[in-house]
């Protein structure tokens, strides 16, 4: 060693680091970066693959970039940006499934007001900005929004007033069961199990205590499954079924089959905990009251069911508010048209392309992203309590009715999915349209 080196000194290894990036294409390697940060943020959020896409070739172009191409599914993104005769391809993962509307919000506004020329640093700035807002509302209130929302359920499927109140206490202490798990980055699955097990089990003691305060109320499927309804990943199965339709066929069935092994890991806690308590699954009467009332009963559920979802999804309230709106127009009308004889999955498709229609017009200009509210006002279509049925008939032998019920809850799924896809068609000319 000579005596100009000192052990400990870094400056050789310095140089050489410096040396290297005088080689690299450092202002490239940067907005690759800021191109790649804000695909994965947005997936984040639970947007759809084609709009994190949108948004990568935005800021791409806002850059300077030449030439973007980008690959994005569920849990990770490829991404390549191109300058004159030089690219670099970067790959991220993304190991986040919740939703947060009100990122999304934030994220699809700058991408519709990025300037014609901006920087990776200014850009950086604004992903800063966005990431550091927390969530709109507390804990317990976040559980109580879930409350809501499976409660709203509820008397959409005839249960009684106390059984309510009941589905609304077990699904909020599923709720707080499940972030508690969540913000511990415990398993999705594992947490979705627990989740389920706690809201079942809560709704079943909750039933018991009624019954033995003198109200004679039975342990029956309309509430039960209401109870955990909360966990339907809709968010997931939209966005798949949207990504299907653009032929984005890795990531939509990605998403698909996510949706539908959380939709399973919650129908095996309901199942399990239903073998502790037997659940009548008799059709409930609907409620001897005039036609007018039932539909003002029916809007008011579903506006509160619809609300309570978009406040659970961390929605602004002027998002939530005008996603109830939406909801309880379409989903009444589902409902006068099926109490007419309409065929249900017909009565779903002509509701849900009516929910796009109108998040498109709500949204029109950019003030909302479409997809925070047309998700939530159609979660209330989803068929819970017949799904439930299935696999009870399932679990007892009786293939015939089991197959039957699923086929049904299959064509009303499908037939929401038909609907804001056929929405998309006609109100969003960028998603109709292939980019050249």
């Amino acid at each position: 060693m000579s005596e100009d080196e000192v052990p400990g000194d870094d400056s050789r290894v310095r140089a050489l680091h410096e040396l290297e990036e005088s080689l690299e294409p450092v202002a490239l390697i940067e907005q690759s970066g800021a191109i790649l940060r804000t695909g994965r943020m947005m997936l984040a959020a639970g947007t759809a693959s084609y709009r994190v896409k949108q948004g990568m070739r935005a800021v791409a172009s806002s850059l300077g970039v030449d030439r973007h191409s980008n690959h994005v599914a569920l849990t990770d993104i490829a991404a390549t940006s191109h300058r004159g005769r030089i690219f670099r391809t970067e790959v991220a993962e993304n190991r986040s499934f919740a939703v947060n509307s009100d990122r999304l919000a934030h994220l699809d506004r700058m991408r519709r007001t990025l300037p014609a020329t901006t920087t990776a640093d200014e850009v950086h700035r604004a992903l800063d900005a966005i990431e550091a807002r927390g969530s709109l509302y507390r804990g317990w209130a976040n559980s109580a929004f879930a409350g809501v929302a499976c409660a709203a359920f509820a008397v959409l499927n005839h249960a009684m007033p106390w059984e309510v109140l009941a589905v609304f206490v077990a699904a909020a202490l599923g709720q707080s069961a499940r972030r508690l798990l969540a913000h511990r980055h415990f398993n999705p699955f594992g947490t979705t199990l627990v989740a389920a097990a706690v809201s079942a089990a809560v709704y079943v003691l909750g039933i018991a205590l009624l019954g033995a305060a003198g109200t004679e109320l039975e342990t029956h499927a309309a509430g039960y499954i209401s109870s955990v309804l909360y966990l339907l990943p809709g968010f997931a199965l939209i966005t798949g079924a949207l990504d299907m339709a653009q032929l984005d066929l890795q990531a939509g069935i990605q998403r698909i089959a996510f949706g539908t092994m959380i939709t399973m890991a919650a129908g095996v806690s309901v199942w399990g905990v239903s073998l502790i308590e037997p659940l009548s699954t008799v059709t409930r009467p609907a409620l001897d009251i005039a036609t007018a009332a039932e539909i003002a009963l029916w809007a008011a559920a579903s506006g509160f069911g619809v609300l309570g979802f978009a406040l659970l999804f961390n929605s602004p309230w002027r998002i939530a508010v005008a996603a109830c709106a939406i909801g309880a127009v379409a989903n009444t009308g589902r409902l006068v048209s099926v109490e007419q004889g309409v065929p249900i999955q017909a009565a779903t498709a002509v509701a849900c392309l009516a929910v796009g229609v109108l998040a498109a017009v709500v949204a029109r200009g950019g003030r909302f992203p479409v997809i925070t509210l047309s998700v939530p006002a159609v979660l209330v279509m989803i068929p819970g309590v017949a799904a439930h049925e299935a696999l009870v008939n399932l679990n007892s032998g009786d293939y015939i009715a089991a197959m039957a019920g699923i086929l049904q809850v299959t064509l009303v799924v499908l037939s929401i999915m038909v609907g804001l896809v056929a929405a998309k068609l006609v109100t969003d000319r960028e998603w109709a349209f292939e980019r050249p």
